[in-house]
């Protein structure tokens, strides 16, 4: 019996929690992985996994056994890594997943010049606000946003986003241009909802240095950027919504900034990816590139735009994010920016 392949395949299958996900991930039958199991357990003379025709789940051996082998298969592939890292080119499909709106307006204007510099790594660019079980799915890494707990992912902070509250001209001849924040109450909020909850991010600005939260009160929500913005260009409501989303609408008038002396809190954003892809080559420079593509512009790292960007594709678009709980469990920083 081969006894680091054992180990490797017990951690899958209990990483995924089936022997038939296990066997496709790993590229093996699924009677293999299912001997290998079982010789595994004859070896050690304990019993594992607990199995019923609907779930497995670990025995405290199993559980003992598990925790044991995470630390040894991470030692081995960061050992491996170490010597491997400088002779490798990276290679090999990389599954990464975006909120639509960084994806879009972000990566996609830049994503050329990652394919010049690594033609040898297939992307697999997935765009969506819905959360994402990166060891189920087979996901190397995902960008998100929102302040970030302990959690069993690696974290990499890239760049931050600023929001802005701004509404079309013909929203603001109908209804006034509010000056304080108790003149919002006579106004109608254009809402972003959270896919998870159901529920619409609350509206906050920082005063002194400490952030207000807003009860705003609409008769619309959406839970997609493109039309959270399009229904906002529109006159439904005010909005609030990552600076990056509406510059190019508030530079051309289609947009005028309220409160502009009280602006919302800004969004740190971050590559996120398990433990155990952090030395990866091909993730190691999807992270390199991606932090430097955020670093070239301002408006990538919080900044209102003024400053301008440098050697960034299509700045005319850069982007805004549609915004995260931030006080936010790890699960719910999977959803969305």
């Amino acid at each position: 019996m081969d006894r680091f392949q054992a180990m490797q395949v017990f951690a899958r299958v209990v990483e995924v929690n089936s022997f038939t996900r296990a066997a496709d991930s790993l590229g093996l039958p699924r009677t293999t992985v299912t001997t290998i199991i079982q010789n595994l357990e004859r070896h050690l003379g304990v019993r594992l996994l607990n199995r019923t025709t609907r779930r497995i789940s670990l025995t405290p051996d199993g559980a003992a056994y598990f925790d044991h082998s995470k630390r040894v298969l991470a030692d081995v592939e960061e050992t491996e890594a170490c010597f491997q890292a400088a002779a490798v080119k990276p290679q090999g499909k990389l599954r990464i997943d975006v909120p639509a709106s960084v994806g879009r307006l972000i990566l996609v204007p830049a994503i050329a010049e990652f394919r010049e510099r690594y033609p040898d790594i297939e992307l697999v660019l997935g765009m969506s606000d819905r959360r994402v079980d990166l060891v189920q799915e087979a996901v190397d890494c995902v960008i998100r946003g929102g302040e970030l707990e302990d959690s069993s992912l690696v974290a990499r902070r890239i760049g931050s986003f600023q929001f802005v509250t701004c509404a079309a001209p013909s929203y603001l001849e109908r209804h006034g241009m509010p000056h304080t924040l108790e003149d919002l109450k006579s106004h109608r909020a254009l809402n972003y909802f959270c896919n998870r909850t159901g529920r619409s991010f609350s509206w906050d600005f920082v005063i002194d240095g400490r952030v207000h939260e807003v009860d705003m009160t609409g008769d619309m929500a959406v839970n997609d950027w493109s039309a959270h913005l399009a229904l906002g260009l529109q006159g439904f409501g005010l909005i609030q919504t990552a600076r990056f989303i509406a510059l190019p609408h508030l530079q051309s008038g289609e947009l005028i900034e309220v409160l502009p002396q009280w602006r919302p809190t800004i969004l740190p954003i971050s590559l996120l990816y398990p433990q155990s892809r952090q030395l990866s080559p091909k993730v190691r420079v999807f992270s390199d590139w991606v932090a430097e593509l955020f670093m070239r512009c301002p408006l990538l790292r919080g900044g209102d735009g003024s400053e301008g960007c440098h050697d960034v594709r299509k700045p005319e678009l850069l982007p805004g994010a549609i915004r995260a709980p931030r006080r936010g469990t790890p699960a719910e920083l999977e959803y969305a920016i």
